[in-house]
């Protein structure tokens, strides 16, 4: 069989394919071939003014206040390989959707900021197989998200103020095999989470297919630990008891101990890997900073979470009370905790929960 030009790894970079690279930006908003670099109005004519086309007229867009503005509209068959951006103003209020083969509801609809692991508007270096957030604001996502008629995806800006941004959207035209699904990511924010309720990562997902990995945001509202929670996955007609059962929050996103190598060696200690990260830690400053927040990445690449009709995941947030001369008891937090889950699965999809409100999904 032909290589289609799918799955990229360092294994098959030597293989030749059909496949047609194609890439959208402000330079070339169609991708079309040869059209790019054309622009004679843009964001950069000021600049440019002496030197002409081709030199840099259009690198970004301005999108205003409750515009939604369509960063790609692809036909035919093929797969999104790569996006990058670097957008301004309130990530949060930046709503980013990806819509597949003319289905009316999105596939993915999150803030932008959560969708690349930086849920609390501030940077925070990301070093990951699947998303990269590099100096100053540099979102890169390299989930494969392939498509058999048409991709759309759109940015929605719902703050007060106008955004610029810049963006590069690079995919492939080439077939697609039957058994590829399609990409999904959907956000969730509650605050402050009801004593002894447990947070829902996923719900509602109806189909096949499997999931890859979440992003979390997890702001504390207590003191002491908070990590002793135990995320759990009730797949195909789980009823109480789910199929998955972790053992710890920290466990879950490949740490162990808290994250904690002690106060003489800096406390809280952020990592990135391939596969599972802790990349923010904001700490309290004595003034206004004065809750700390986690932002952290686990991502099942290598070993995905498959379901055959059903899924629905949950996490508790857990901490300890005071230390009694019965012993140790658990707490029940009510954290503030945001969430961006990513999965596959066949078409059509179940509508998400209406996203949040703007004052709901503010960070303050």
């Amino acid at each position: 069989m032909s290589f289609n030009g799918l799955g990229m790894n360092l294994g098959n970079l030597s293989r030749l394919s059909n496949a047609v690279t194609r890439s959208i930006s402000p330079e070339n908003f169609t991708g079309e071939k040869g059209k790019g670099g054309m622009a004679t109005e843009g964001t950069g004519s000021g600049p440019a003014r002496d030197l002409g086309q081709g030199w840099k007229i259009s690198p970004s867009v301005r999108i205003q206040p409750g515009e939604t503005f369509t960063l790609a509209d692809i036909d035919g068959q093929g797969a999104i390989q790569q996006i990058w951006m670097t957008p301004t103003g309130h990530w949060r209020f930046s709503i980013l959707r990806i819509y597949w083969d003319d289905q009316e509801e999105p596939s993915v609809e999150c803030p932008v900021g959560d969708f690349f692991a930086c849920g609390w508007e501030r940077y925070a270096q990301v070093t990951s197989q699947a998303v990269c957030v590099n100096p100053g604001s540099a979102f890169n996502c390299y989930w494969e998200m392939p498509f058999r008629k048409r991709c759309r995806i759109t940015l929605e800006n719902i703050a007060e103020d106008p955004m610029t941004l810049y963006y590069q959207v690079n995919y492939t035209l080439t077939e697609v095999p039957e058994d590829c699904a399609y990409f999904h990511a959907q956000f969730r924010r509650t605050n402050p989470l009801p004593y002894k309720d447990v947070y829902t990562i996923l719900d509602g997902v109806q189909g096949k297919g499997q999931f890859v990995g979440v992003y979390m945001a997890w702001g504390l509202n207590n003191t002491q630990w908070w990590g002793e929670g135990e995320i759990k996955f009730y797949m195909d007609g789980d009823g109480e008891f789910p199929t998955i059962c972790g053992t710890g929050t920290e466990d879950y996103f490949c740490g162990s101990y808290n994250f904690d190598l002690g106060k003489e060696r800096g406390g809280y200690c952020e990592f990135n890997t391939p596969y599972a990260g802790l990349p923010q830690v904001i700490r309290p400053d004595g003034l206004y900073d004065s809750q700390t927040r986690f932002g952290m990445y686990r991502w099942h690449i290598m070993d995905p979470v498959r379901f055959e009709e059903d899924l629905r995941i949950t996490i508790q947030a857990l901490g300890w009370r005071t230390r009694t001369s019965e012993g140790r008891r658990y707490l029940p937090l009510q954290d503030d905790i945001a969430s961006v889950a990513y999965w596959y699965q066949t078409l059509p999809a179940a509508p998400f929960p209406a996203l949040p409100d703007k004052d709901y999904l503010e960070v303050i």
